[in-house]
């Protein structure tokens, strides 16, 4: 899974005015518009991310077996035109028949009705949710239905370049680190006549400032999501942590970042250390360079201890002609079996708990068991009922505190007034 809170994502979501998804918000799966016994039908799956595509092959095949009257046609678009190509869709009510969605837009998409609930499946088929993070089941769950089976779960992870470690005789990160020793390893091993820094400081979110305030006691938004944090001393503290590094030449300027990603120059040996999601395991593996010269770590702690965790779920376009069959789908996905299938391809962390030791063993060269420790103290990604215009204005003002063109204090109290504004409006 890509970052949720990245600079071309944020910009690209829009609002979706008007929408409606037909009115087929509470008839239980199979009582309309499902297939009659034996006939075929074709249920489109759209999904970003191209490593997950053999997992999700895998697991169209295996249903396929287990259902041959259904066919499934997955449809992959990057991450940048994801959002854009759904909301389209949603406009011109030809959203596919199941697809991935995040945490930012459930209650939007839920609440124009562009989703089929799936309460009365799940009652009826007697799934029981206590086999997934009770977090993920409350992120799906809107004015009381339940309208996505969770499918994966992410945390971030302190990842870091053994190579450049050893090259400077360097002990490797571990559990006892903190804020401050960081630092120190960063500005340690930067060396700006090899073009090589520390760590990167990017103005990213989920993988970076969201952990970091909330490792200071700081918050983005309260938890009854009518107040912004960001006006707070300890979010405001959480965020300098990162422009710090910057103009301790410690990493990358922003300007650097913008022309080159963080990840890059990861993969390049140009970049000692950075904050990264569990998703990146699987690139990291493949990777020529990455495979066999970084490793991940437990982020370092603050006055806290935590993380972020998210996870996407499965939902159901309210659209859809064939409810039966894709509730079957969405189920099958859910299940333990989906779930090993998922595990086994190192993807993406399944959310299926008893599941994600597979997950950890499919890259026993990486210490993959880190994100499953700090999914127990990690706190859930921030969001409302209007993310995509907060998060948008989030976006603009710390990329220009990122670039100097404003301090990190003006910008965190005129996000943290802007913010308050939309949420009341919510």
């Amino acid at each position: 899974m890509k970052k949720l809170v990245s600079i071309a994502m944020a910009a690209l979501l829009v609002a979706v005015a008007g929408c409606s998804g037909g009115g087929q918000s509470s008839a239980p799966a199979g009582t309309t518009g499902s297939a009659a016994s034996g006939e075929k039908v074709t249920l489109t799956y759209a999904l970003w991310d191209k490593n997950q595509m053999p997992a999700m092959e895998e697991m169209a095949k295996k249903f396929n077996e287990k259902n041959p009257n259904v066919d499934i046609k997955i449809e992959l678009t990057p991450n940048k035109q994801y959002w854009t190509k759904m909301e389209a869709a949603a406009t011109g009510g030809t959203l596919p028949d199941i697809f991935w969605i995040n945490g930012p837009r459930i209650i939007k998409y839920a609440d124009n009705d562009m989703l089929l609930p799936i309460t009365d499946q799940i009652k009826a088929d007697g799934i029981d949710l206590n086999n997934y993070p009770k977090a993920l089941v409350d992120l799906y769950t809107y004015d009381g239905q339940n309208y996505a089976l969770p499918k994966d779960f992410d945390t971030i992870g302190l990842w870091y370049n053994k190579k450049l470690f050893d090259d400077a005789k360097v002990p490797y990160p571990d559990e006892t680190w903190d804020w401050n020793k960081l630092k120190e390893v960063a500005k340690q091993l930067t060396d700006e006549k090899k073009g090589v820094w520390g760590i990167a400081a990017p103005p990213y979110g989920q993988d970076g400032f969201y952990n970091t305030i909330f490792q200071n006691g700081g918050y983005i938004i309260s938890e009854d999501k009518k107040t912004s944090g960001y006006d707070k001393p300890e979010t405001i503290e959480g965020l300098k942590f990162w422009t710090d590094l910057i103009n301790e030449k410690a990493s990358p300027t922003a300007a650097q970042l913008s022309e080159t990603e963080a990840t890059q120059l990861f993969e390049s040996g140009k970049i000692a250390m950075m904050y990264n999601g569990s998703w990146m395991a699987s690139a990291f593996h493949k990777n020529e360079y990455t495979k066999d010269k970084v490793d991940v770590t437990y982020l370092p702690k603050g006055k806290e201890n935590t993380s972020v965790i998210h996870g996407l779920g499965n939902v159901i376009s309210a659209n859809t002609k064939h409810p039966k069959e894709a509730w079957e789908f969405v189920k099958f996905l859910g299940s333990k079996e989906g779930a090993e299938i998922l595990a086994k391809s190192g993807a993406a962390i399944p959310a299926f708990n008893g599941t994600q030791d597979t997950w950890v063993q499919s890259m026993p060269n990486f210490n993959l068991k880190i994100f499953i420790d700090q999914a127990a103290v990690a706190k859930p990604y921030p969001i409302s009922k209007d993310t995509a215009k907060w998060a948008k204005l989030e976006t603009e003002l710390m990329t220009k505190a990122w670039a100097g063109q404003m301090s990190v204090e003006d910008a965190s109290k005129e996000l943290a007034q802007k913010m308050n504004e939309m949420l009341s409006q919510e």
